[in-house]
């Protein structure tokens, strides 16, 4: 796998290059895609016909974002991780269980897209440091959309 020049992180972790990072997110939005497909597919109660719609929503934002942060990579002469096992070795979210219910479903999402901006946020920061605009601005639009379905299910799950 191709990868950019390392830079360091702010976090006493192990410093990702920019191209992890992306990578992370390609991962990332491979499993939320997959997620929401199942979470549309098995959504059931009161609520059905709200969700099933939603969900539909976000699937297909998924797989736009997924493609867009690909593409990129590529266009930078990074290599996307693109098998189910690289995947699965790179997420930091969990697949569906199977027998989540309409409200767990939602809260999982939120808790999702909760993980997501804070990678995309090192991202952010790395893409910065890189003095990489396109690539700051993409992850930075991204974060806006997910940062709000998160307030929208935050909302959704309040009492």
């Amino acid at each position: 796998m191709a990868t950019s020049t390392k830079t360091k992180s702010k976090s006493k972790e192990k410093s990702l290059t920019l191209s992890e990072a992306l990578n992370r997110q390609v991962a990332n939005f491979s499993v939320l895609h997959m997620k929401l497909h199942h979470f549309h597919w098995y959504v059931k109660g009161e609520n059905f016909f709200t969700l099933h719609l939603k969900f539909e929503e976000l699937y297909k934002e998924a797989a736009l974002h997924l493609d867009t942060i690909a593409e990129r990579m590529l266009a930078q002469g990074a290599l996307p991780v693109a098998t189910l096992e690289e995947i699965l070795d790179l997420t930091t979210l969990k697949e569906a269980k199977g027998d989540e219910n309409a409200k767990q479903m939602v809260q999982t999402l939120a808790d999702d897209f909760d993980m997501i901006c804070t990678e995309l946020t090192e991202g952010i920061s790395l893409a910065e440091e890189n003095e990489d605009q396109p690539t700051e601005d993409l992850l930075v639009h991204i974060r806006t959309s997910l940062e709000k379905h998160r307030w929208m299910f935050e909302a959704y799950l309040a009492d």
